[in-house]
């Protein structure tokens, strides 16, 4: 074998592993933010509907603002623990 053809196949070797390596880090990076979408989505979901309810609550109850206080702070509360969950989740599958 010549150099210039151990130079080519070996070039082509590192291209290669190149490009592998760089297809990989993109799917790290797409899953990455996935996830971090997930949580803060379950988090601002859970807060809403909290809110909501206390809205709700407190129409029907004529006892405003309370209940949408307290309601906010039990859907911030369970948000909290849905993104704790779920990180757990994500870790032990990693």
């Amino acid at each position: 074998m010549t150099i210039p053809e151990d130079f080519k196949t070996r070039l082509k070797i590192a291209k290669s592993k190149i490009e592998k390596q760089l297809n990989h880090d993109s799917e790290k990076r797409g899953s990455f933010m996935g996830n971090a979408f997930k949580l803060g989505t379950e988090f601002i979901a859970a807060v809403m509907v909290g809110t909501i309810i206390g809205f709700i609550l407190d129409s029907w109850f004529d006892t405003k603002p309370w209940l949408i206080i307290i309601f906010f702070f039990l859907g911030a509360a369970g948000g909290m623990l849905n993104v704790i969950r779920a990180a757990n989740r994500m870790q032990k599958k990693d």
